[in-house]
């Protein structure tokens, strides 16, 4: 199926299938191709997509994504119907500029062509039409078109930026929540990161404890400046063991990549390497054929010439010191422990906008506390905050679930109203402007009877924020235990 596609569009979907896995999704959809592309080619999206991130993408896959535990990355997950037609498209795109093979930048395409999906809608969003990516891409000078199959023995040294993000920089940028009730263990991190030897660091709690707030903490306070000297002009970057693991598919030189990727690790002597999955990092210098990428970890992070900060869980942490005992010699332990109440409740309200405004609510004071007050009882295997934040975005989606739906009549209008613009969108891509003259005539006349359904109705098209009470909580656990919530 992918004999045409260039090593960076295969990894794209390498990647695509390693973000539905994390969201737990069972197919891979149309956001994940997208997370895939902005994460594979950095290069090209940077020059024709300044407006686009992964992070703001990421983080509104997050927002619209269902909570679902995480896939094991060894389960084949299939293609959705959209995205089976987005590579259709992609095919289309590459036949239709000349190109023998099939890249990022037509799988790109494809999404954009793929109008109703979510991956679309949010490259709309930031202003990202077909027509002018079209012109992007035929501007493009013809390199890299060799299929991966044949560019094997062609690939070059790894670089941090093909398989890492800069953490620090998302911090000057204000993209980051503050970290609040951490002292104590932000304290023990940048001791530990202060020291000669030894100075790696593995962050052990529950999932939804706050490691990763902690490792973002840490970006803001090197941002700021507020940091020991040693630690001043660090940098703090993510580095994906899936991805760096991703790589032993990419063909017979898999493994010499795998070494590149540890020895330019080891090279950024200015970084703060945070792995986000050791446990699959170390597999695959397990499973590597020279067999050395382990030993190259454990001795460089001994010497403190590779400072890396791990997380994980105390059960991966039992498993993981069991397949590789030298984690143990090699990370200093730090425990992140639950939040209590207090602290939590500031979390809560530092955080709160982002589910506010994917549900499109405002939580009163006493929903924060019943979230806090129940959590404990009713989602005893969590930790705060994780858990708090849980029954939150539960209490908002019941009570966005419950608002009234619309008239049908209007319904019918907006969807009408949906299919005119993609009439003419089209229209004006093929050039046929008579017809898009037409259609952009219907659009008005559509538009006009839109408004004046909504005056008819008292349906205002301006966006309403429904307040979520510590009522719709307790009807939430109530759900959720079947019986009457007690307090």
């Amino acid at each position: 199926m992918f004999e045409r596609y260039t090593e960076k569009a295969r990894r794209v979907i390498f990647f695509a299938r390693y973000e539905a896995s994390a969201f737990g999704s069972p197919y891979i959809e149309t956001e994940h191709i997208l997370l895939g592309v902005l994460r594979e080619d950095k290069a090209f999206i940077s020059k024709v997509l300044p407006s686009v991130s992964f992070e703001s993408i990421r983080k509104n896959v997050e927002a619209h994504a269902v909570a679902r535990e995480p896939i094991p990355t060894s389960v084949d997950l299939p293609l959705s119907n959209e995205c089976k037609r987005v590579l259709a498209y992609a095919s289309e795109e590459a036949e239709r500029l000349g190109h023998k093979h099939i890249g990022s930048e037509h799988l790109l395409l494809g999404l954009l062509r793929e109008e109703k999906s979510f991956a679309a809608a949010m490259l709309d969003e930031r202003g990202v039409s077909l027509k002018d990516m079209r012109k992007e891409v035929e501007a493009m000078p013809i390199v890299n078109q060799t299929p991966a199959s044949t560019r094997a023995a062609a690939q070059g040294p790894a670089s941090i930026g093909d398989f890492s993000r800069d953490l620090t920089q998302a911090a000057m940028e204000g993209r980051l929540d503050p970290l609040i009730g951490r002292e104590a263990e932000q304290e023990a991190l940048m001791t530990i990161l202060c020291r000669c030897f030894h100075r790696s660091v593995l962050l052990i709690g529950e999932r939804g404890a706050g490691k990763s707030a902690l490792v973002d903490g840490l970006a803001q306070r090197i941002a700021e400046g507020l940091v020991p000297q040693p630690l001043v002009d660090k940098r703090v970057t993510v580095i994906d063991g899936e991805v760096v693991a991703g790589w032993a598919l990419s063909g017979p030189r898999s493994d010499e990549r795998l070494n590149h990727a540890v020895r330019a690790m080891i090279e950024a002597s200015d970084a703060i390497f945070f792995i986000s999955d050791l446990e699959r990092l170390i597999a695959a210098g397990a499973a590597s054929r020279t067999a050395v990428i382990n030993g190259i970890l454990k001795h460089w992070l001994l010497r403190g010439r590779l400072v890396c900060i791990a997380a994980c869980t105390p059960a991966e942490y039992a498993q993981l010191i069991q397949s590789a005992p030298w984690v143990r010699d090699c990370f200093t332990e730090v425990h992140v422990r639950p939040l209590d109440d207090a602290a939590t409740r500031q979390v809560l309200e530092s955080r709160k906008h982002h589910y506010e405004s994917f549900h499109q609510v405002v939580y009163a004071a006493d929903a924060l506390d019943l979230a806090i007050g129940s959590a404990a009882r009713y989602l005893p295997h969590k930790p705060l905050p994780g858990k708090a934040f849980e029954l939150l975005d539960a209490a908002g989606a019941y009570v966005r679930s419950r608002e009234g739906t619309l008239p049908l009549e209007i319904a019918e209008s907006m969807k009408k109203l949906s299919v005119l613009r993609g009439r003419v969108q089209k229209a004006e891509d093929n050039h046929e402007f008579e017809k898009a003259r037409f259609y952009l005539e219907e659009q008005g006349k559509e538009a006009e009877n839109l408004e004046s359904l909504r005056a008819k109705h008292g349906v205002t098209s301006t966006t309403s924020y429904t307040t979520v009470t510590g009522k719709h909580l307790e009807d939430v656990i109530a759900q959720w235990s079947s019986f009457p919530f007690r307090a």
